[in-house]
């Protein structure tokens, strides 16, 4: 089992930063990619960004330029973190971390971003 745990949400003007970590636990051993997904009200979930565990990114259309994956890990955890600069307000949503181990997925609880104009 992988337990995901987000943080770095909250509110923020259009044209601001936030960094969101994803600290993964348990059997991280395996872990194949880690990634953002968000959404937003009334919409369905959408990948952000996505980070392998050679360190290969990838990105939706709308957040390049602005969004950076980056990964560490450490003996006991691994932590994947999204920078968002110039946000903007569709950017506004639960923000989701996914990790793949072997044939499973796993989900964090969401973190909250809301980007004011």
């Amino acid at each position: 089992q992988v337990q995901l745990v987000e943080s770095g949400g909250g509110l923020v003007q259009a044209g601001g930063s936030l960094r969101l970590s994803c600290a993964a636990s348990g059997t991280i051993f395996g872990i194949q990619t880690m990634a953002w997904y968000r959404q937003a009200p009334g919409k369905q979930r959408e990948l952000v960004a996505v980070i392998t565990s050679g360190g290969s990114t990838n990105y939706a259309d709308s957040v390049k330029g602005r969004f950076t994956i980056s990964r560490d890990n450490d003996k006991n955890t691994v932590t994947a973190y999204l920078q968002m600069n110039s946000l903007k307000p569709e950017d506004t949503g639960v923000y989701y971390c996914n990790a793949l181990r072997s044939v499973a997925a796993y989900w964090g609880q969401g973190t909250q971003v809301t980007v004011s104009s």
